[in-house]
């Protein structure tokens, strides 16, 4: 994804950070306790996430890994999700 533009929003319970692609894609990070951050410190802190789930999710050296072992892990037993998401 090449980042193209930044949208901050303020919401009651903190700040929504939409990162967009040139693509149409977009990834968005919720910054929570809003009320004493302003949004400069809101976005730096959105960017800081987004670099802490990128080192989460890689292995050997930084390898990224692929939507197969992302989703999967190799693991594909009906019994068993295949990501633990909580939303």
């Amino acid at each position: 994804m090449h980042l193209t533009d930044t949208r901050v929003a303020h919401e009651d319970d903190g700040w929504r950070i939409d990162f967009l692609g040139d693509d149409g894609e977009a990834v968005t990070v919720h910054v929570a306790d809003g009320a004493y951050v302003d949004e400069e410190v809101a976005v730096e802190r959105a960017r800081a996430i987004m670099v802490q789930l990128t080192a989460f999710g890689t292995r050997g050296g930084g390898r990224s890994l692929n939507a197969y072992d992302a989703a999967s892990n190799g693991n594909f037993d009906d019994d068993q999700p295949l990501l633990d998401t909580r939303h």
